[in-house]
């Protein structure tokens, strides 16, 4: 089971912590933006492997650390069909790695389009990620197709229910007339959808993304959906802490996986170290990242 794989990486390594790759090429050091200038000259060729290089600069520093890697697609569709090209290849790099790979894509549509979807981002002739991110606000239908992953095959999705952003609750926090908010419902159905899948663990294929900057609602939701597994953002650059993201976790400190990107990835210039050293700066943070966490659990 794909989400099996996950909470067995995270207790090999110690660490419920995954490092988001949403590059952008302001974050790569000049270092490495001028070394590609000189070969490739001024072209869209020095941008993609600038961040290819920072971005397996990373993974390097961090495999070892961290269980898992979030890229987020849409630093990389910015740059357009370079762009997917440039994910790929850092998907690839990062399994070669023994990370696990969440997709952060929040895709989803209704019948055929939500199937092709997921044979783009599950399939071993697609991007062959372990996992996604996915928009259920469609309902059901759309979801049947990434549910049939989890099912038959050894994948796993991350279905948006109660979301970090400040404006979440415009539509989430809404009362149903059985005076359920919306996301209270959501969890529901995404409990449902992950009963077939449910691992040994004790965690199904159907996991949850909550965000950290609602705790309250983090640790409701953590005993209204005892099977699923969460994806937590909002831990750091959004301003939640590591006591923020405690409610996350069940009783024996498993059932989520906090996620930092900007934090890690520009660490290097938030600590005021050189940008030679900008894949130590990242292992510095994960680790520290990674102590926080562990110490509230």
């Amino acid at each position: 089971m794909s989400m099996d794989l996950l909470i067995e990486k995270i207790r090999a390594k110690n660490n419920p912590t995954v490092a988001g790759l949403d590059p952008k090429i302001e974050y790569v050091p000049r270092y490495i933006i001028d070394k590609n200038y000189s070969i490739y000259g001024k072209n869209i060729k020095t941008v993609i492997e600038s961040i290819f290089e920072f971005n397996k600069g990373l993974i390097d520093a961090l495999c070892d650390i961290v269980p898992a890697v979030k890229p987020q697609s849409a630093y990389y569709e910015m740059l357009g069909y370079h762009g997917a090209k440039l994910l790929d290849r850092t998907v690839q790099y990062a399994k070669e790695k023994g990370l696990y790979v969440i997709c952060d894509v929040k895709r989803n549509d209704i019948g055929s389009t939500a199937a092709a979807y997921a044979e783009g981002y599950f399939d071993k002739d697609g991007y062959n990620v372990n996992s996604i991110t996915v928009n259920a606000y469609l309902g059901s239908d759309g979801i049947e197709p990434f549910k049939k992953y989890c099912d038959e095959s050894d994948k796993s999705i991350f279905v948006l229910v109660k979301t970090s952003n400040p404006s979440s609750g415009e539509l989430q926090d809404l009362r149903l007339e059985n005076g359920e908010t919306i996301y209270e419902h959501m969890a529901d159905m995404v409990s449902c959808w992950g009963e077939n899948s449910i691992g040994k663990s004790g965690y199904s294929n159907v996991g949850a993304v909550v965000g950290a900057t609602y705790p309250h609602q983090l640790t409701e939701l953590r005993e209204r959906m005892p099977h699923a597994f969460f994806l937590v953002p909002g831990y750091g650059a959004q301003g939640a802490t590591a006591r923020d993201i405690a409610g996350a976790f069940d009783k024996s400190g498993v059932g989520a996986i906090v996620n930092s990107s900007r934090g890690i990835m520009c660490a290097y210039k938030n600590s005021g170290t050189s940008e030679q050293n900008y894949a130590q700066a990242a292992r510095d943070e994960a680790i520290r990242m990674r102590d926080e966490i562990l110490s509230v659990l």
